[in-house]
C-alpha cells in the first residue's frame, strides 16, 4: 500500500492498478493509473469514494487497516464514475450501515449502475457534513466531467478533495511526477469542459486550500499556486507555448512523412522556438491532443484516401473538434495524386471550432516532395510564424 497520511486523521486508502492498459478502453497508461480514496476519522468516520472493481480486494484491505476496527458512518460520493464509485456495493456489503452522501443528481444516476439499500443523504451546494473537530463543505462542480460531480473542502486542514480535477495518470507506485501525465489526462478526460472547470476555480479562489486531494495521482500540498495556474490556462484554451507549431501529420507510403520533415526543418531555419512533431499513424492520439494543446500553433498534413482523410488524421481532427480545441492558428498541407479532398475535409473540421484562423496558403503536394512543394512550405512557415 502506497502509505501516504494526509495527517493523523485524515489517510490515503487507495490503490493502484498497474495491469490495465487502456484506461477508459481508449487511453494507453503504460504507467498504470491510481484510484485514490481517503478515510477521515474522527467522532464520525467518512470514506471519500470508493475505487474501481478491479481494485476492490485490495482498497477493502487498506480501509479495514486504516479503519482500526471502526464503523464508517459515511460514503461520500463525489463522483459516480465506475472507476470511483464501482465499488459501493462491496463497501455496503461489508458494512451496512453506513450512510451514502451526495447530491441530487448523485441519487438520480446511481440506480442506473446497482441496487442499493442505504440512508442516504442528500447535499446541496453550501451545505456542512460535521464530523467532529472535521467538516466537509460541499461545492457543486458539475460537468467536471459528469453531471454530479462535486467536491467538498475541510476547512479545519484546508484540504480540497477535488474529484477528478487536478488528477493524472500514473500509479502513484511508479514514482511520476504530476507533471508528466497531468496534461494528456486533462485535455483528454476533462478538457472539453473549460467552462466547468472555471466555475469551480472561482468558488476555490474564495477557499484557503493547503492540500488537494485527487481522485487519480499523487496528493498536492506544496506550491499549490502551479497547479492552479496550470488549470486555468488550460481551462480558458490557452496554450502552454503559443509560439510553438505541432506537425501533426498521417502518412500511406512515406510522401507526407517526408513533407512533414521538411516542414520541421523549415520551421526550425525560420527561428521558430519550439517545433514538435507526431506520426498519427503511429503515436498514441492522446498524447498528439495533449500536443496540439500546449503548442500554438498546427501544421496539419494529410494525404487523401477514399475520396476523404486518411483515417488517423480523420480521428485526430474528430478528437481535436470533441475535445473543443480552439485559439490556434492551423496550416493546412494535403496530398493526392489525383482528386485530392483532405484539405478540405479538414478545413470543415476545423470551421466547426472556434477561434481558429487558417493559414491563408494550403498547399497539395501531388505524390513525391518537389521543389514546388518546398518553396509553398516557406510560405506556409511565414504566415504561421507571423
Amino acid at each position: 500500500m502506497n502509505d501516504l497520511h494526509i495527517s493523523a486523521a485524515v489517510r490515503y486508502v487507495g490503490a493502484d492498478d498497474t495491469t490495465i492498459d487502456l484506461f477508459e478502453s481508449q487511453y494507453p497508461v503504460p504507467a498504470g493509473v491510481s484510484y485514490n480514496s481517503y478515510v477521515i476519522l474522527d467522532e464520525k468516520t467518512a470514506v471519500l469514494d470508493t475505487v474501481d472493481r478491479r481494485a476492490a480486494d485490495e482498497w477493502l484491505s487498506h480501509l479495514e487497516e486504516q479503519l482500526e476496527g471502526r464503523q464508517p458512518d459515511y460514503l461520500v460520493l463525489h463522483h459516480l464514475e465506475p472507476d470511483h464509485a464501482g465499488s459501493v456495493g462491496r463497501l455496503l456489503e461489508k458494512y451496512p450501515g453506513l450512510t451514502l452522501v451526495g447530491n441530487a443528481k448523485t441519487f438520480q444516476m446511481l440506480p442506473k449502475y446497482f441496487d442499493y439499500a442505504a440512508p442516504t443523504l442528500t447535499v446541496k451546494e453550501g451545505d456542512v457534513l460535521s464530523l467532529g473537530s472535521h467538516t466537509l463543505t460541499f461545492v457543486m462542480a458539475p460537468m467536471v466531467h459528469w453531471p454530479e460531480v462535486m467536491v467538498s473542502y475541510e476547512s479545519s486542514e484546508k484540504i480540497l478533495f477535488s474529484a477528478d480535477g487536478f488528477g493524472t495518470f500514473g500509479a502513484l507506485s511508479s514514482g511520476e511526477s504530476w507533471d508528466a501525465e497531468a496534461a494528456r489526462y486533462y485535455f483528454n478526460i476533462v478538457g472539453k469542459y473549460g467552462a466547468s472547470v472555471q466555475a469551480l476555480l472561482k468558488k476555490a479562489a474564495g477557499l484557503d486550500i493547503r492540500t488537494i486531494c485527487p481522485l487519480h495521482g499523487p496528493v498536492l500540498r506544496e506550491n499549490l499556486g502551479y497547479y492552479l495556474d496550470k488549470y486555468d490556462r488550460w481551462s480558458r484554451y490557452l496554450p502552454d507555448e503559443p509560439e510553438a507549431v505541432l506537425v501533426a501529420y498521417a502518412s500511406i507510403h512515406g510522401n507526407t512523412a517526408q513533407a512533414a520533415g521538411k516542414m520541421v526543418e523549415i520551421l526550425k531555419r525560420k527561428g521558430c522556438p519550439k517545433v514538435a512533431a507526431v506520426d498519427l499513424c503511429r503515436e498514441d492520439q492522446a498524447a498528439a491532443v495533449e500536443s496540439a494543446f500546449r503548442c500554438g500553433k498546427l501544421a496539419a498534413m494529410s494525404p487523401t484516401y477514399d475520396g476523404g482523410l486518411f483515417p488517423a488524421m480523420d480521428h485526430f481532427m474528430a478528437h481535436l473538434r470533441d475535445k473543443t480545441y480552439r485559439n490556434r492558428r492551423v496550416a493546412l498541407i494535403e496530398n493526392g495524386s489525383w482528386a485530392p479532398a483532405a484539405a478540405k475535409v479538414m478545413r470543415s473540421f476545423l470551421e466547426a471550432m472556434r477561434d481558429i484562423e487558417i493559414c491563408e496558403t494550403v498547399h497539395t503536394i501531388q505524390g513525391a516532395v518537389k521543389d514546388a512543394d518546398l518553396a509553398a512550405m516557406e510560405r506556409i512557415a511565414d504566415e504561421l510564424m507571423a
